[in-house]
């Protein structure tokens, strides 16, 4: 079966906020420096991220990597992450560790068509959506 995975792009943080994102979510994160393919970036870069791997005990699975100076870098734009789901008091767990270190765009609140949502953009410029839905008997 196909999945969907965001893969995010960074210029050099990818090791820190893949490590955020494991503080905030849980679960295995596995990484592979340039150093690891010999050739693939200059000696300076060799410990930069070519690849990061986070999976989580929910499910989720984020992947990203370190963009080497060599190459064109534009932070992201125009593409958030999104996190929904029933459990509120999980959601309003990651809103507040995504948000530490961040800026509110909206809180997580309750919006007009009801449970409740918010948006960020966390302390490495990655756009996130979170959305509880309550389970309607």
């Amino acid at each position: 079966m196909p999945t969907l995975n965001p893969y995010l792009s960074f210029r050099d943080t990818a090791r820190a906020a893949m490590s955020f994102y494991r503080d905030v979510f849980g679960g295995d994160l596995v990484v592979s420096t340039f150093a690891d393919f010999p050739g693939m970036a200059d000696p300076p870069e060799a410990e930069l991220l070519m690849h990061a791997q986070l999976t989580t005990p929910q499910g989720f699975v984020l992947m990203a990597s370190d963009t080497p100076a060599r190459m064109d870098y534009t932070p992201p734009a125009g593409v958030s992450v999104s996190i929904s789901g029933d459990d509120e008091a999980q959601l309003q767990q990651f809103w507040e560790a995504l948000a530490d270190g961040g800026t509110v765009v909206m809180p997580f609140d309750t919006p007009p068509w009801g449970g409740r949502f918010g948006m960020l953009t966390d302390r490495f410029g990655i756009d996130w959506m979170v959305a509880y839905s309550p389970v309607t008997p």
